[in-house]
Protein backbone atom coordinates (compact mmCIF):
# COMPACT_ATOMS: atom_id res chain seq x y z
CA UNK A 1 0.00 0.00 0.00
CA UNK A 2 1.55 3.72 -0.97
CA UNK A 3 -0.45 4.78 1.74
CA UNK A 4 0.31 8.47 2.52
CA UNK A 5 0.81 9.35 6.45
CA UNK A 6 -1.85 10.90 8.12
CA UNK A 7 -4.13 10.28 5.06
CA UNK A 8 -6.13 7.73 3.72
CA UNK A 9 -4.78 7.85 0.15
CA UNK A 10 -3.97 4.65 -1.82
CA UNK A 11 -2.16 4.02 -4.71
CA UNK A 12 -3.16 0.91 -5.24
CA UNK A 13 -6.72 1.42 -4.66
CA UNK A 14 -6.39 3.88 -7.18
CA UNK A 15 -5.11 1.58 -9.78
CA UNK A 16 -7.11 -0.77 -8.77
CA UNK A 17 -10.58 1.22 -9.41
CA UNK A 18 -8.61 2.82 -12.76
CA UNK A 19 -8.24 -1.03 -13.97
CA UNK A 20 -11.95 -1.48 -13.06
CA UNK A 21 -13.17 1.48 -15.28
CA UNK A 22 -10.94 0.62 -18.23
CA UNK A 23 -11.79 -2.91 -18.01
CA UNK A 24 -15.41 -2.25 -18.50
CA UNK A 25 -14.67 0.63 -20.84
CA UNK A 26 -17.53 0.60 -23.04
CA UNK A 27 -20.04 0.65 -20.49
CA UNK A 28 -18.83 3.27 -18.61
CA UNK A 29 -18.60 5.25 -21.83
CA UNK A 30 -21.96 4.81 -21.90
CA UNK A 31 -22.89 5.16 -18.48
CA UNK A 32 -20.80 8.60 -18.76
CA UNK A 33 -22.66 9.87 -21.77
CA UNK A 34 -25.78 9.41 -20.23
CA UNK A 35 -24.78 11.49 -17.03
CA UNK A 36 -23.52 14.47 -19.09
CA UNK A 37 -26.49 14.33 -20.64
CA UNK A 38 -29.18 13.62 -17.82
CA UNK A 39 -27.26 16.77 -16.11
CA UNK A 40 -27.56 19.32 -19.09
CA UNK A 41 -30.68 17.79 -21.13
CA UNK A 42 -32.41 21.28 -20.45
CA UNK A 43 -29.54 23.39 -21.51
CA UNK A 44 -30.60 25.25 -25.03
CA UNK A 45 -28.22 23.60 -27.22
CA UNK A 46 -29.30 20.03 -27.00
CA UNK A 47 -33.23 21.37 -26.74
CA UNK A 48 -32.78 22.89 -29.95
CA UNK A 49 -31.12 19.57 -31.39
CA UNK A 50 -34.35 17.33 -30.34
CA UNK A 51 -32.38 14.97 -28.29
CA UNK A 52 -35.90 14.71 -26.17
CA UNK A 53 -34.19 12.95 -22.95
CA UNK A 54 -32.42 10.84 -24.83
CA UNK A 55 -29.18 9.75 -23.53
CA UNK A 56 -27.75 6.79 -25.76
CA UNK A 57 -24.67 7.05 -27.97
CA UNK A 58 -26.65 6.25 -31.10
CA UNK A 59 -29.66 8.80 -30.27
CA UNK A 60 -26.61 11.13 -29.16
CA UNK A 61 -24.49 10.75 -32.39
CA UNK A 62 -27.73 11.06 -34.93
CA UNK A 63 -28.79 14.43 -33.07
CA UNK A 64 -25.87 16.57 -32.06
CA UNK A 65 -23.41 17.67 -35.16
CA UNK A 66 -19.52 17.61 -34.59
CA UNK A 67 -18.74 21.08 -33.49
CA UNK A 68 -15.80 23.30 -32.71
CA UNK A 69 -15.34 26.56 -30.67
CA UNK A 70 -16.72 28.89 -33.55
CA UNK A 71 -20.30 26.98 -32.99
CA UNK A 72 -19.86 27.32 -29.36
CA UNK A 73 -18.58 30.86 -29.10
CA UNK A 74 -21.96 33.08 -29.23
CA UNK A 75 -23.74 30.39 -26.74
CA UNK A 76 -20.29 30.99 -24.04
CA UNK A 77 -20.60 34.63 -25.52
CA UNK A 78 -24.24 35.05 -23.70
CA UNK A 79 -22.94 33.22 -20.72
CA UNK A 80 -20.17 35.45 -20.42
CA UNK A 81 -22.60 38.72 -20.85
CA UNK A 82 -24.77 37.66 -18.05
CA UNK A 83 -27.72 35.41 -19.57
CA UNK A 84 -28.59 32.80 -16.54
CA UNK A 85 -30.79 30.96 -18.33
CA UNK A 86 -29.84 26.70 -19.04
CA UNK A 87 -27.55 27.89 -22.67
CA UNK A 88 -24.84 25.00 -22.71
CA UNK A 89 -24.93 23.12 -19.39
CA UNK A 90 -27.80 22.58 -16.93
CA UNK A 91 -26.81 24.23 -13.89
CA UNK A 92 -25.91 27.85 -13.80
CA UNK A 93 -22.29 28.68 -14.90
CA UNK A 94 -19.87 30.07 -11.96
CA UNK A 95 -16.61 31.06 -13.75
CA UNK A 96 -15.13 31.08 -16.68
CA UNK A 97 -11.72 29.73 -17.97
CA UNK A 98 -9.51 31.01 -20.90
CA UNK A 99 -7.41 29.25 -23.49
CA UNK A 100 -3.44 30.27 -23.19
CA UNK A 101 -4.19 32.23 -26.56
CA UNK A 102 -0.63 31.08 -27.61
CA UNK A 103 -1.92 28.19 -29.96
CA UNK A 104 -4.04 30.43 -31.90
CA UNK A 105 -3.21 33.77 -31.15
CA UNK A 106 -6.58 34.41 -29.76
CA UNK A 107 -7.57 33.21 -26.25
CA UNK A 108 -11.38 31.31 -26.31
CA UNK A 109 -13.61 31.44 -23.52
CA UNK A 110 -14.57 27.95 -22.01
CA UNK A 111 -17.15 27.12 -19.18
CA UNK A 112 -15.60 26.32 -15.82
CA UNK A 113 -17.26 23.74 -13.09
CA UNK A 114 -16.97 21.57 -10.39
CA UNK A 115 -17.08 18.79 -12.48
CA UNK A 116 -13.80 19.80 -14.23
CA UNK A 117 -12.11 20.18 -10.91
CA UNK A 118 -13.11 16.33 -9.77
CA UNK A 119 -11.55 14.97 -13.02
CA UNK A 120 -8.19 17.29 -12.75
CA UNK A 121 -8.13 15.13 -9.41
CA UNK A 122 -8.80 11.99 -10.67
CA UNK A 123 -5.74 12.59 -13.23
CA UNK A 124 -3.51 14.20 -11.12
CA UNK A 125 -4.37 10.94 -8.68
CA UNK A 126 -4.18 8.71 -11.34
CA UNK A 127 -0.94 9.93 -12.53
CA UNK A 128 0.92 10.05 -9.25
CA UNK A 129 -0.27 6.14 -7.92
CA UNK A 130 1.72 4.35 -11.23
CA UNK A 131 4.16 7.40 -10.94
CA UNK A 132 5.09 6.54 -7.08
CA UNK A 133 4.68 3.34 -7.78
CA UNK A 134 7.45 3.21 -10.31
CA UNK A 135 9.53 6.35 -8.63
CA UNK A 136 8.31 6.18 -4.66
CA UNK A 137 8.68 9.34 -3.01
CA UNK A 138 8.88 10.11 0.62
CA UNK A 139 6.83 12.95 2.45
CA UNK A 140 8.11 16.02 1.53
CA UNK A 141 8.03 19.20 -1.14
CA UNK A 142 7.79 19.56 -5.20
CA UNK A 143 10.06 22.56 -6.51
CA UNK A 144 7.03 23.59 -8.84
CA UNK A 145 7.41 26.44 -10.76
CA UNK A 146 3.38 27.25 -11.20
CA UNK A 147 1.62 30.61 -11.47
CA UNK A 148 -1.83 32.38 -11.07
CA UNK A 149 -2.64 34.33 -14.13
CA UNK A 150 -5.65 37.87 -13.59
CA UNK A 151 -8.43 37.01 -13.49
CA UNK A 152 -11.24 39.51 -13.96
CA UNK A 153 -14.87 40.18 -13.87
CA UNK A 154 -17.04 39.53 -17.34
CA UNK A 155 -19.73 41.57 -17.74
CA UNK A 156 -22.34 38.95 -16.90
CA UNK A 157 -20.49 39.27 -13.32
CA UNK A 158 -18.67 35.96 -13.72
CA UNK A 159 -14.91 35.34 -12.69
CA UNK A 160 -12.77 34.61 -15.44
CA UNK A 161 -9.36 33.02 -15.59
CA UNK A 162 -7.01 30.49 -16.39
CA UNK A 163 -8.00 26.97 -16.11
CA UNK A 164 -5.21 26.13 -13.95
CA UNK A 165 -5.98 28.95 -11.73
CA UNK A 166 -9.47 27.76 -11.13
CA UNK A 167 -7.84 24.98 -10.11
CA UNK A 168 -4.96 26.23 -8.08
CA UNK A 169 -7.52 28.48 -6.05
CA UNK A 170 -10.01 25.13 -5.34
CA UNK A 171 -9.23 24.04 -1.87
CA UNK A 172 -9.39 20.35 -4.01
CA UNK A 173 -6.46 21.11 -5.09
CA UNK A 174 -4.43 21.67 -1.87
CA UNK A 175 -5.96 18.59 -0.61
CA UNK A 176 -5.36 16.57 -3.77
CA UNK A 177 -1.41 18.05 -3.24
CA UNK A 178 -1.28 16.74 0.10
CA UNK A 179 -2.02 13.35 -0.78
CA UNK A 180 0.21 12.93 -3.77
CA UNK A 181 2.71 14.37 -1.68
CA UNK A 182 3.28 17.54 -4.40
CA UNK A 183 3.06 20.41 -1.94
CA UNK A 184 4.64 23.23 -3.73
CA UNK A 185 7.72 24.85 -1.95
CA UNK A 186 6.51 28.11 -2.08
CA UNK A 187 3.73 30.06 -0.19
CA UNK A 188 0.60 30.88 -1.65
CA UNK A 189 1.83 34.75 -2.03
CA UNK A 190 4.49 33.54 -4.61
CA UNK A 191 2.02 31.58 -6.76
CA UNK A 192 -0.29 34.15 -6.93
CA UNK A 193 1.60 36.92 -7.51
CA UNK A 194 1.38 39.54 -9.99
CA UNK A 195 4.32 39.49 -11.26
CA UNK A 196 5.81 36.55 -13.04
CA UNK A 197 9.61 37.50 -12.69
CA UNK A 198 9.21 37.80 -8.65
CA UNK A 199 7.27 34.63 -8.94
CA UNK A 200 10.20 32.16 -10.84
CA UNK A 201 12.53 34.53 -8.26
CA UNK A 202 10.83 33.44 -4.59
CA UNK A 203 10.11 30.23 -6.63
CA UNK A 204 14.06 29.55 -6.88
CA UNK A 205 15.15 30.48 -3.38
CA UNK A 206 12.43 29.28 -1.84
CA UNK A 207 13.37 25.35 -3.34
CA UNK A 208 16.72 26.46 -2.11
CA UNK A 209 16.08 27.27 1.27
CA UNK A 210 13.50 23.66 1.24
CA UNK A 211 16.10 21.91 -0.66
CA UNK A 212 16.49 18.75 1.78
CA UNK A 213 12.83 18.52 1.21
CA UNK A 214 12.62 18.21 -2.24
CA UNK A 215 11.06 15.00 -3.81
CA UNK A 216 10.57 16.17 -7.12
CA UNK A 217 11.06 19.32 -9.79
CA UNK A 218 7.87 20.20 -11.85
CA UNK A 219 5.84 22.49 -13.95
CA UNK A 220 2.68 22.24 -16.64
CA UNK A 221 4.98 23.09 -19.30
CA UNK A 222 8.77 21.80 -20.00
CA UNK A 223 9.07 25.00 -21.69
CA UNK A 224 8.82 26.86 -17.47
CA UNK A 225 11.07 24.38 -16.14
CA UNK A 226 13.95 24.89 -18.54
CA UNK A 227 13.09 28.83 -18.33
CA UNK A 228 13.32 28.71 -14.60
CA UNK A 229 17.24 27.34 -14.76
CA UNK A 230 18.03 29.51 -17.86
CA UNK A 231 16.98 31.92 -14.87
CA UNK A 232 18.83 30.28 -12.48
CA UNK A 233 21.83 30.71 -14.62
CA UNK A 234 21.85 34.57 -14.23
CA UNK A 235 20.50 34.79 -10.73
CA UNK A 236 22.25 31.77 -8.76
CA UNK A 237 24.78 34.56 -6.88
CA UNK A 238 21.55 37.05 -6.04
CA UNK A 239 19.90 34.05 -4.71
CA UNK A 240 22.94 33.01 -2.73
CA UNK A 241 23.70 36.21 -1.20
CA UNK A 242 19.79 36.67 -0.15
CA UNK A 243 20.20 33.67 1.51
CA UNK A 244 24.09 34.47 3.28
CA UNK A 245 22.36 38.01 4.52
CA UNK A 246 18.91 36.27 5.35
CA UNK A 247 17.33 39.03 3.36
CA UNK A 248 15.03 38.85 0.09
CA UNK A 249 16.35 41.43 -2.80
CA UNK A 250 14.48 44.83 -2.68
CA UNK A 251 15.35 45.24 -6.27
CA UNK A 252 14.08 41.10 -7.24
CA UNK A 253 11.03 41.56 -5.54
CA UNK A 254 9.01 44.27 -4.70
CA UNK A 255 5.77 42.85 -3.61
CA UNK A 256 4.96 43.51 0.22
CA UNK A 257 2.64 40.26 0.18
CA UNK A 258 5.32 38.19 -1.25
CA UNK A 259 8.46 39.26 0.68
CA UNK A 260 6.78 39.23 3.97
CA UNK A 261 5.80 35.81 2.90
CA UNK A 262 9.36 34.91 1.95
CA UNK A 263 11.19 36.28 4.32
CA UNK A 264 9.39 34.16 7.17
CA UNK A 265 11.02 30.99 5.43
CA UNK A 266 14.69 33.06 5.24
CA UNK A 267 14.15 33.68 9.17
CA UNK A 268 17.66 34.89 9.18
CA UNK A 269 20.75 34.99 7.84
CA UNK A 270 22.30 31.17 6.66
CA UNK A 271 25.84 32.04 5.25
CA UNK A 272 26.34 27.46 5.81
CA UNK A 273 23.72 27.02 2.63
CA UNK A 274 24.74 30.53 0.52
CA UNK A 275 28.11 28.91 0.87
CA UNK A 276 26.98 25.12 0.01
CA UNK A 277 24.74 26.34 -3.03
CA UNK A 278 27.70 28.45 -4.65
CA UNK A 279 30.06 25.37 -4.58
CA UNK A 280 27.63 23.53 -5.64
CA UNK A 281 27.33 25.73 -8.63
CA UNK A 282 31.06 26.26 -9.08
CA UNK A 283 31.58 23.02 -9.17
CA UNK A 284 29.22 22.57 -12.29
CA UNK A 285 30.20 22.10 -16.32
CA UNK A 286 27.67 24.18 -18.23
CA UNK A 287 25.03 23.49 -15.71
CA UNK A 288 24.79 19.90 -16.57
CA UNK A 289 22.49 18.11 -13.69
CA UNK A 290 22.11 21.32 -11.64
CA UNK A 291 19.11 19.27 -10.61
CA UNK A 292 20.28 16.38 -8.79
CA UNK A 293 23.72 18.76 -7.56
CA UNK A 294 21.05 20.94 -5.75
CA UNK A 295 18.38 18.88 -4.84
CA UNK A 296 19.69 15.93 -4.34
CA UNK A 297 16.76 13.75 -3.42
CA UNK A 298 14.54 14.71 -6.13
CA UNK A 299 13.61 11.64 -7.56
CA UNK A 300 12.59 12.68 -11.20
CA UNK A 301 11.28 16.14 -13.35
CA UNK A 302 7.81 16.33 -14.56
CA UNK A 303 5.87 17.78 -16.48
CA UNK A 304 4.14 18.42 -20.15
CA UNK A 305 6.79 17.29 -22.99
CA UNK A 306 4.89 16.17 -25.50
CA UNK A 307 3.78 18.06 -28.75
CA UNK A 308 5.33 21.12 -29.30
CA UNK A 309 7.28 21.07 -25.73
CA UNK A 310 9.41 18.04 -27.04
CA UNK A 311 11.75 20.51 -28.47
CA UNK A 312 12.93 21.21 -24.74
CA UNK A 313 13.30 17.64 -23.55
CA UNK A 314 16.77 18.30 -24.71
CA UNK A 315 17.55 20.81 -22.57
CA UNK A 316 15.67 19.98 -19.93
CA UNK A 317 17.71 16.54 -19.90
CA UNK A 318 20.54 18.61 -19.72
CA UNK A 319 19.60 19.91 -16.33
CA UNK A 320 18.47 17.04 -15.21
CA UNK A 321 21.39 15.33 -15.28
CA UNK A 322 20.65 11.28 -14.77
CA UNK A 323 16.98 12.04 -13.22
CA UNK A 324 14.29 10.67 -15.32
CA UNK A 325 12.13 12.94 -17.10
CA UNK A 326 8.61 11.83 -16.73
CA UNK A 327 5.64 13.06 -18.99
CA UNK A 328 2.87 14.48 -17.68
CA UNK A 329 -1.03 14.48 -18.46
CA UNK A 330 -2.86 14.63 -21.68
CA UNK A 331 -5.25 16.98 -21.86
CA UNK A 332 -6.12 20.50 -22.91
CA UNK A 333 -8.25 23.62 -21.28
CA UNK A 334 -10.93 22.21 -22.94
CA UNK A 335 -10.83 19.01 -20.60
CA UNK A 336 -8.51 16.36 -19.26
CA UNK A 337 -7.97 12.79 -21.56
CA UNK A 338 -5.22 10.91 -20.53
CA UNK A 339 -2.85 9.77 -18.13
CA UNK A 340 0.48 8.42 -18.34
CA UNK A 341 0.46 5.05 -16.54
CA UNK A 342 4.15 3.90 -17.77
CA UNK A 343 5.84 6.77 -16.55
CA UNK A 344 9.57 5.13 -16.52
CA UNK A 345 8.87 5.44 -20.41
CA UNK A 346 10.78 8.32 -22.12
CA UNK A 347 8.84 11.41 -22.88
CA UNK A 348 9.34 11.04 -26.57
CA UNK A 349 7.75 7.76 -26.57
CA UNK A 350 5.23 8.58 -24.05
CA UNK A 351 1.31 7.41 -24.18
CA UNK A 352 -1.63 8.22 -22.19
CA UNK A 353 -3.98 5.61 -21.59
CA UNK A 354 -7.72 7.51 -21.67
CA UNK A 355 -9.99 7.79 -18.48
CA UNK A 356 -12.97 6.33 -19.68
CA UNK A 357 -15.27 8.39 -17.07
CA UNK A 358 -13.61 12.04 -17.61
CA UNK A 359 -15.87 12.67 -20.41
CA UNK A 360 -17.25 10.73 -23.35
CA UNK A 361 -14.20 10.37 -26.11
CA UNK A 362 -15.17 9.65 -29.82
CA UNK A 363 -12.43 9.77 -32.78
CA UNK A 364 -12.59 10.72 -35.96
CA UNK A 365 -10.23 7.78 -38.26
CA UNK A 366 -7.79 9.31 -40.33
CA UNK A 367 -6.34 8.07 -43.46
CA UNK A 368 -2.96 10.26 -45.79
CA UNK A 369 -3.70 9.47 -49.35
CA UNK A 370 -0.13 9.27 -49.35
CA UNK A 371 3.07 8.50 -46.88
CA UNK A 372 4.59 11.37 -47.62
CA UNK A 373 1.84 13.60 -46.58
CA UNK A 374 2.02 16.57 -44.13
CA UNK A 375 0.29 15.22 -40.70
CA UNK A 376 -2.43 17.86 -41.16
CA UNK A 377 -3.54 16.35 -44.48
CA UNK A 378 -6.22 13.43 -43.98
CA UNK A 379 -9.06 12.35 -45.47
CA UNK A 380 -11.97 12.07 -42.47
CA UNK A 381 -13.88 9.20 -42.02
CA UNK A 382 -17.03 8.82 -39.68
CA UNK A 383 -16.19 9.02 -35.56
CA UNK A 384 -15.70 5.68 -33.60
CA UNK A 385 -15.98 5.40 -30.34
CA UNK A 386 -13.36 4.56 -27.54
CA UNK A 387 -13.14 1.22 -27.84
CA UNK A 388 -13.47 1.12 -31.44
CA UNK A 389 -10.43 2.71 -32.98
CA UNK A 390 -7.40 0.11 -33.79
CA UNK A 391 -4.28 0.20 -33.02
CA UNK A 392 -1.59 2.03 -35.25
CA UNK A 393 -4.33 4.34 -37.23
CA UNK A 394 -4.16 7.57 -36.57
CA UNK A 395 -7.21 9.65 -35.46
CA UNK A 396 -8.93 13.52 -34.19
CA UNK A 397 -10.19 13.44 -30.74
CA UNK A 398 -13.76 14.36 -30.35
CA UNK A 399 -14.64 14.74 -26.44
CA UNK A 400 -18.14 15.54 -25.02
CA UNK A 401 -17.27 17.18 -21.38
CA UNK A 402 -19.64 17.84 -18.12
CA UNK A 403 -18.96 21.97 -18.97
CA UNK A 404 -20.99 22.42 -21.78
CA UNK A 405 -18.47 21.15 -25.13
CA UNK A 406 -20.68 18.45 -27.43
CA UNK A 407 -18.90 16.45 -29.57
CA UNK A 408 -16.35 18.70 -30.05
CA UNK A 409 -13.37 18.90 -32.45
CA UNK A 410 -10.15 19.39 -29.91
CA UNK A 411 -8.00 19.33 -32.95
CA UNK A 412 -5.06 17.15 -32.11
CA UNK A 413 -4.50 14.02 -34.01
CA UNK A 414 -3.22 10.60 -31.94
CA UNK A 415 -2.27 7.65 -33.07
CA UNK A 416 -3.16 4.77 -31.37
CA UNK A 417 -0.31 3.01 -29.37
CA UNK A 418 -2.10 0.09 -27.43
CA UNK A 419 -4.57 -0.88 -25.13
CA UNK A 420 -4.56 -0.83 -20.96
CA UNK A 421 -7.30 -3.42 -20.77
CA UNK A 422 -10.30 -1.94 -22.98
CA UNK A 423 -9.43 1.85 -23.27
CA UNK A 424 -7.23 2.98 -25.67
CA UNK A 425 -3.12 4.44 -25.43
CA UNK A 426 -2.68 7.49 -27.42
CA UNK A 427 -0.13 9.22 -28.51
CA UNK A 428 0.08 13.03 -29.13
CA UNK A 429 1.33 13.32 -33.14
CA UNK A 430 0.47 17.00 -33.98
CA UNK A 431 -2.40 19.77 -34.09
CA UNK A 432 -4.11 19.77 -37.40
CA UNK A 433 -4.54 23.55 -37.73
CA UNK A 434 -1.10 24.53 -37.07
CA UNK A 435 0.36 24.20 -40.94
CA UNK A 436 2.68 25.98 -42.96
CA UNK A 437 0.70 26.57 -46.25
CA UNK A 438 1.96 28.64 -49.70
CA UNK A 439 0.13 26.78 -52.41
CA UNK A 440 -0.95 22.79 -52.54
CA UNK A 441 1.69 22.53 -49.29
CA UNK A 442 0.54 21.27 -46.07
CA UNK A 443 3.60 21.34 -43.62
CA UNK A 444 2.07 20.41 -39.83
CA UNK A 445 4.10 21.51 -36.54
CA UNK A 446 5.37 18.24 -36.55
CA UNK A 447 6.44 18.64 -40.23
CA UNK A 448 8.34 22.11 -38.79
CA UNK A 449 9.75 19.96 -35.75
CA UNK A 450 11.46 17.34 -37.88
CA UNK A 451 13.10 20.03 -40.29
CA UNK A 452 14.37 21.82 -37.68
CA UNK A 453 15.78 18.67 -35.51
CA UNK A 454 17.42 17.60 -38.72
CA UNK A 455 18.90 20.83 -39.60
CA UNK A 456 20.54 21.11 -36.40
CA UNK A 457 21.66 18.24 -36.09
CA UNK A 458 23.40 18.09 -39.38
CA UNK A 459 24.80 21.55 -39.06
CA UNK A 460 24.81 23.03 -35.64
CA UNK A 461 25.73 20.45 -33.47
CA UNK A 462 29.00 20.02 -34.08
CA UNK A 463 29.79 23.90 -34.41
CA UNK A 464 27.92 23.43 -30.44
CA UNK A 465 25.21 25.40 -31.56
CA UNK A 466 21.84 24.99 -30.06
CA UNK A 467 18.55 26.11 -31.34
CA UNK A 468 17.00 27.70 -27.83
CA UNK A 469 13.55 27.51 -29.67
CA UNK A 470 12.17 28.47 -33.40
CA UNK A 471 8.49 29.47 -35.00
CA UNK A 472 7.90 29.80 -38.37
CA UNK A 473 5.49 32.22 -40.49
CA UNK A 474 3.75 31.75 -43.68
CA UNK A 475 4.94 35.17 -45.65
CA UNK A 476 2.53 35.98 -48.51
CA UNK A 477 3.56 39.45 -48.75
CA UNK A 478 5.56 39.00 -52.15
CA UNK A 479 4.58 36.43 -54.99
CA UNK A 480 4.80 34.24 -54.66
CA UNK A 481 4.89 33.48 -50.99
CA UNK A 482 7.77 31.33 -48.91
CA UNK A 483 8.49 29.70 -45.58
CA UNK A 484 10.07 32.11 -43.03
CA UNK A 485 11.82 30.34 -40.37
CA UNK A 486 13.11 32.01 -37.05
CA UNK A 487 16.16 30.76 -35.12
CA UNK A 488 17.42 31.62 -31.71
CA UNK A 489 20.75 30.20 -31.30
CA UNK A 490 22.41 29.48 -27.72
CA UNK A 491 25.30 31.81 -29.27
CA UNK A 492 25.24 35.38 -30.28
CA UNK A 493 25.22 35.47 -34.29
CA UNK A 494 28.84 36.79 -34.53
CA UNK A 495 29.43 33.02 -33.38
CA UNK A 496 28.16 31.50 -36.10
CA UNK A 497 29.56 31.26 -39.18
CA UNK A 498 27.91 32.41 -42.33
CA UNK A 499 28.56 29.36 -44.25
CA UNK A 500 27.12 26.92 -41.40
CA UNK A 501 23.70 28.97 -41.33
CA UNK A 502 23.55 29.06 -44.69
CA UNK A 503 23.41 25.17 -45.27
CA UNK A 504 21.63 24.68 -41.85
CA UNK A 505 18.92 27.11 -44.21
CA UNK A 506 19.43 24.53 -47.26
CA UNK A 507 18.72 21.84 -45.01
CA UNK A 508 15.59 23.18 -43.74
CA UNK A 509 14.13 23.33 -47.18
CA UNK A 510 15.03 19.92 -48.42
CA UNK A 511 13.69 18.85 -45.21
CA UNK A 512 10.32 19.99 -46.00
CA UNK A 513 9.41 16.59 -48.05
CA UNK A 514 5.46 17.13 -48.53
CA UNK A 515 4.87 16.62 -52.18
CA UNK A 516 3.00 19.81 -52.61
CA UNK A 517 5.53 21.28 -51.21
CA UNK A 518 8.35 19.96 -53.21
CA UNK A 519 6.84 20.43 -56.20
CA UNK A 520 5.70 23.92 -55.80
CA UNK A 521 9.48 24.43 -55.04
CA UNK A 522 10.58 23.09 -57.90
CA UNK A 523 8.66 24.45 -60.35
CA UNK A 524 9.30 28.03 -58.26
CA UNK A 525 5.55 28.37 -57.08
CA UNK A 526 7.02 28.95 -53.63
CA UNK A 527 10.03 31.28 -53.18
CA UNK A 528 13.32 29.81 -51.43
CA UNK A 529 12.98 29.54 -47.80
CA UNK A 530 13.98 32.35 -45.82
CA UNK A 531 16.38 31.59 -42.11
CA UNK A 532 16.15 34.44 -40.02
CA UNK A 533 18.58 34.18 -36.50
CA UNK A 534 17.64 36.21 -33.93
CA UNK A 535 18.95 37.81 -31.13
CA UNK A 536 19.45 36.44 -28.16
CA UNK A 537 16.30 36.89 -25.55
CA UNK A 538 14.01 37.45 -28.17
CA UNK A 539 11.82 34.64 -27.26
CA UNK A 540 11.85 36.36 -23.84
CA UNK A 541 10.16 39.20 -25.64
CA UNK A 542 7.71 37.60 -27.16
CA UNK A 543 6.95 35.71 -23.67
CA UNK A 544 6.54 39.01 -22.28
CA UNK A 545 4.13 40.15 -25.28
CA UNK A 546 1.81 37.34 -24.46
CA UNK A 547 2.07 37.94 -20.62
CA UNK A 548 0.76 41.72 -21.20
CA UNK A 549 -1.90 40.14 -22.57
CA UNK A 550 -3.01 37.98 -19.90
CA UNK A 551 -1.89 35.31 -21.06
CA UNK A 552 -0.38 32.73 -17.83
CA UNK A 553 3.33 31.87 -18.10
CA UNK A 554 2.33 28.21 -16.91
CA UNK A 555 0.23 27.73 -20.19
CA UNK A 556 3.08 29.43 -22.14
CA UNK A 557 3.57 27.72 -25.87
CA UNK A 558 6.20 29.38 -28.18
CA UNK A 559 3.83 29.78 -31.16
CA UNK A 560 5.16 26.94 -34.01
CA UNK A 561 2.99 29.01 -36.82
CA UNK A 562 2.67 32.76 -36.27
CA UNK A 563 -0.07 34.03 -38.34
CA UNK A 564 -0.36 37.37 -40.82
CA UNK A 565 -3.29 38.55 -37.80
CA UNK A 566 -0.22 37.94 -34.80
CA UNK A 567 1.18 41.18 -35.85
CA UNK A 568 2.57 41.98 -32.50
CA UNK A 569 4.60 38.52 -32.56
CA UNK A 570 5.93 39.41 -36.37
CA UNK A 571 6.95 42.92 -35.48
CA UNK A 572 8.98 41.70 -32.22
CA UNK A 573 10.20 38.98 -34.75
CA UNK A 574 11.17 40.71 -36.98
CA UNK A 575 12.65 43.73 -34.70
CA UNK A 576 14.87 41.04 -33.61
CA UNK A 577 16.38 39.58 -36.76
CA UNK A 578 19.98 39.85 -36.53
CA UNK A 579 21.04 37.92 -40.07
CA UNK A 580 18.91 36.47 -42.90
CA UNK A 581 19.87 33.92 -45.53
CA UNK A 582 17.72 32.24 -48.36
CA UNK A 583 17.92 28.63 -49.08
CA UNK A 584 19.60 27.67 -52.54
CA UNK A 585 18.49 23.93 -52.17
CA UNK A 586 16.64 24.07 -55.16
CA UNK A 587 18.81 26.12 -57.49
Amino acid sequence: MLEKKGGDFSGEKVIAEFDRLTRDAANVQRETLRRILADNGAAEYLQSLGLAGRTDPGSFRACVPLATHADFEPYINRIVDGDATPVLTGRPVTSISLSSGTTQGKRKYLLFNEELVKSTMQIYRTSYAFRNREFPVENGKALQFIYSSRQFTTKGGLTATTATTNVYRSEAFKATMRDVQSQCCSPDEVIFAADFAQSLYCHLLCGLLRAGEVQMVSATFAHSVVLAFQTFERVWEELCADIHRGELSPIRVTSLAVRQAVSALLAGPNPELADAVARKCAGLSNWYGVIPALWPNAKYVYSIMTGSMEHYVKKLRHYAGGLPLIAAEYGASEGWIGANVEPAVPPECATFTVLPDIGYFEFIPLRRSSPDDACCCYGEAEPVGLTDVAVGEHYEVVMTTFAGLYRYRLGDVVQVAGFHNATPKLKFVCRRNLMLSINIDKNSEQDLQLAVDTAATKFLAAEKLEVVDYTSHADMSSDPGHYVIFFELNATTTDAAADVLQGCCDELDRAFADPGYVGSRRSGAISPLELRVLQRGTFQKVLRHYLAMGSPVSQFKSPRCVARSNAGVLQILAGNTAKVFFSAAYD
